[in-house]
């Protein structure tokens, strides 16, 4: 039987085919579109047992050449790109596709998680897994909010299999280095500070000092960890935030990884107001083409994953990027 990883060549994906070749799972069909090549990259120390151009296994499922050989799927593929406009791409990649795996995956009693965004919140101030604080921003918020509304009917009528939707909130951590302008913060200070000695962030918006700007960060390792909790209890369906639950600043972000990097070298950390005394922390203006389509604020609220079952604690910032620093001074 084979376990399915959707984007398997992309930043989520990959983390997953990693974690789950860590618990000894090695079958592993590995689905993506390496249109972008440089993303096979992420696969390359994993073992699986085979790769499908996307197209290729939506053609492959919808003919019944996998009836019975799958046990799960994890769907992490998608445009993540929050600042693509063509609005028909973005739903036939997002929407469709997801919709397809779902009926499959219900007629064949396949265990089935998938990637929602905390985008689906949008403008939202209260980021709870109910319709009333849904509000996408973007064409890619809507088509992970409208996908999340089939999964809410088809939950409601009664599923075969297990259905799980993740609402990830910013995701940050090894894997990510083919995503371009789309990865974190923390991945684009850590090469701004080795390329010019100081890190940038956009100036304060939405009422926020500069660097104020409070998002949920959560590293990549912990979003691995709850995917996988969720495949050892397919009892369990529903849609759930994944976050590491806090809001912290945008400066704080930057402190993390300038210190990771100065730790690296011998260098004693200093604090954000150290950081900008010695001008290695600038602030740029806010882009237009952001403006309205930007969540200043996103906190998830993990009440529902607590009361599923899951207790193991979301690493901090702090804690994160320290990690996450380490690893991308081995690699990048």
């Amino acid at each position: 039987m084979y376990t399915v990883v959707t984007g398997a060549a992309g930043f989520i994906g990959a983390n997953l085919v990693k974690s789950l070749n860590e618990r000894g799972v090695k079958n592993i069909l590995a689905v993506d579109n390496l249109t972008k090549a440089d993303k096979f990259k992420n696969l390359v120390d994993c073992e699986i047992a085979d790769y499908l151009d996307k197209e290729d296994f939506i053609q492959r499922i919808q003919a019944g050449h996998f009836d019975g050989e799958i046990d799960a799927i994890f769907h992490e593929g998608a445009c993540s790109d929050t600042m693509e406009t063509d609005g028909r791409y973005m739903m036939e990649n997002n929407y469709r596709y997801s919709l397809i795996l779902l009926d499959w995956c219900q007629d064949q009693d396949v265990q089935f998680l998938y990637a929602s965004s905390a985008a689906t919140y949008g403008g939202s101030s209260v980021f709870k897994e109910e319709r009333q604080y849904e509000a996408p921003l973007n064409v890619y918020g809507y088509s992970k909010f409208l996908f999340d509304q089939i999964v809410r009917r088809r939950l409601a009528e009664g599923s075969s299999s297990q259905i799980v939707g993740f609402r990830y909130f910013n995701v940050y951590g090894p894997w990510e280095n083919h995503k371009g302008r789309m990865a974190s913060v923390a991945f684009h200070h850590f090469n701004q500070y080795r390329a010019d000695g100081k890190v940038r962030l956009f100036e304060g918006s939405h009422g926020y000092a500069d660097g104020e700007q409070r998002r949920d960060f959560v590293f990549v390792g912990d979003v691995a960890k709850v995917n996988l909790w969720f495949l050892d209890h397919p009892e369990i369906s529903g849609i759930y935030n994944l976050g590491s639950g806090r809001a912290q600043s945008f400066n704080d972000v930057a402190v993390a990884t300038v210190n990771g990097c100065r730790t690296l070298k011998g260098e004693a950390p200093l604090n954000l107001a150290e950081l900008r005394a010695q001008g290695l922390l600038e602030y740029v203006p806010f882009p237009d083409a952001l403006k309205g389509k930007y969540q200043a604020f996103t906190q998830a609220d993990l009440t529902r994953l607590r009361a599923a079952g899951y207790e193991a604690p979301m690493a901090t910032v702090e804690e994160g990027v320290a990690q996450y620093v380490r690893w991308l001074n081995e690699h990048v």
